[in-house]
């Protein structure tokens, strides 16, 4: 039989062990009485009355719900106050919104705000932000190449990063990637690859910031690296048989260069010293003819004076000076008879063994002069011996 059935043993101990009528004796807590005096604090804690029935009850009748209500609102204003009030720290700033219209920039300290009227975007201002970017792009001479770069940037103000563009930082990555497909596109794969990549990061940062200032996204491009280039993995090996040959090529401009610097200058020095060699034979040309001008001039005014005897000196002078380097023959005659100077031109043709061999015409005119040169001395010595 069951402990709380009728006409069973109530002395028996219950299953909690404890047994009805013990006053001293411990059992577990009534939980309805529990809640009722539970309710009855909170009413006399918020002023409500309490009304007993003819059963000696409790009824806490409006009392009670004004009470649950009162609490319930005391629970929600202390955590509109939690989420209303927020701190911004030295490097952020926060942008308050009332009705969705901008209503105020927020620097550091302990403030707060208003929802659901207000709503606050609060953003770090000073740290610098970065993301990577890696992608096939086409250049100048129709190659395709792989461009990695890295983007700094941080939010310069924050105003217009909240409100101008729906989200600015997938604005700032679709204006990279069109900048640097500009500049790569217009740029030979060389390079693009060697030492143009500083120039063209340059260029990239600046187009990047002029579309960051023209879509008013408050933000700052701080720096643009643009790393290693390299071809794609498919034709990566025809792309280094393409590099050894530029670099022979480079190797032959140098080794061109190198032999161009050692013969140039020593060519031009030639030509240098040729053209001193004429400008002295011209200088002297000049000067010998000015001379014999001047010479002549002297000469002719002596000849005028005297005819016979300048005409005397002349021809001995001219003879002097065409004999003084040739082979002489004197013939000495009888005494008190005059010398006979004979030229052996036939003996003097043959004694230059290292010059051409004259033709027979040159021997001919040779052999005539020699042989007028001899009758002149003859006629000329008739003349003085006449004289005498």
């Amino acid at each position: 039989m069951a402990w709380n059935e009728p006409g069973g043993n109530s002395n028996n101990q219950d299953p909690w062990g404890g047994r009805k009528g013990g006053g001293d004796r411990k059992g577990p807590p009534d939980l309805d009485e529990a809640f009722r005096k539970l309710q009855e604090s909170l009413n006399g804690l918020f002023g409500g009355s309490k009304k007993r029935d003819s059963d000696g009850g409790s009824n806490s009748g409006s009392g009670g719900g004004f009470g649950l209500i009162a609490i319930v609102v005391a629970v929600l204003a202390a955590i509109w106050l939690y989420s209303a009030i927020y701190v911004v720290d030295e490097q952020e700033q926060a942008v308050v919104l009332r009705f969705g219209k901008y209503y105020e920039t927020v620097g550091p300290g302990l403030n707060i705000y208003f929802p659901p009227m207000d709503r606050k975007y609060q953003e770090n201002v000073t740290r610098e932000r970065a993301y990577s970017k890696q992608g096939q792009m086409l250049t100048e001479d129709e190659n395709i190449i792989e461009v990695p770069l890295t983007v700094q940037y941080k939010i310069s103000n924050l105003q217009d990063f909240v409100l101008n563009v729906d989200q600015p930082e997938v604005s700032l990555q679709q204006a990279t990637d069109s900048s640097v497909r500009h500049v790569v596109g217009s740029t030979a794969m060389d390079q693009v690859l060697t030492e143009g990549r500083e120039l063209m990061a340059s260029e990239v940062k600046e187009r990047l910031q002029r579309f960051m200032d023209n879509y008013k996204t408050g933000i700052t491009v701080t720096q643009v690296n643009l790393q290693s280039a390299a071809a794609p993995r498919e034709v990566q090996e025809a792309f280094d048989d393409v590099i050894r040959a530029r670099e022979d090529e480079q190797r032959e401009k140098n080794l061109a260069e190198s032999y161009a610097n050692g013969v140039v200058p020593e060519a031009r020095g030639q030509a240098q010293r040729l053209i001193e060699d004429a400008s002295g034979y011209r200088d002297e040309v000049v000067s010998r003819a000015t001379g014999e001008a001047d010479r002549f001039t002297k000469l002719v005014a002596e000849y005028r004076k005297a005819p016979e005897v300048t005409r005397e000196r002349l021809y001995l002078d001219t003879m002097q000076e065409l004999m003084s380097n040739t082979s002489k023959v004197l013939v000495t005659g009888e005494k008190g008879q005059n010398n006979l100077l004979y030229l052996p031109l036939d003996k003097m043709i043959d004694s230059r063994g290292a010059a051409p061999a004259p033709s027979a015409s040159s021997n001919a005119a040779a052999a005539d002069l020699g042989a007028r040169v001899n009758a002149d001395l003859q006629q000329r010595d008739l003349r003085t011996r006449e004289t005498r």
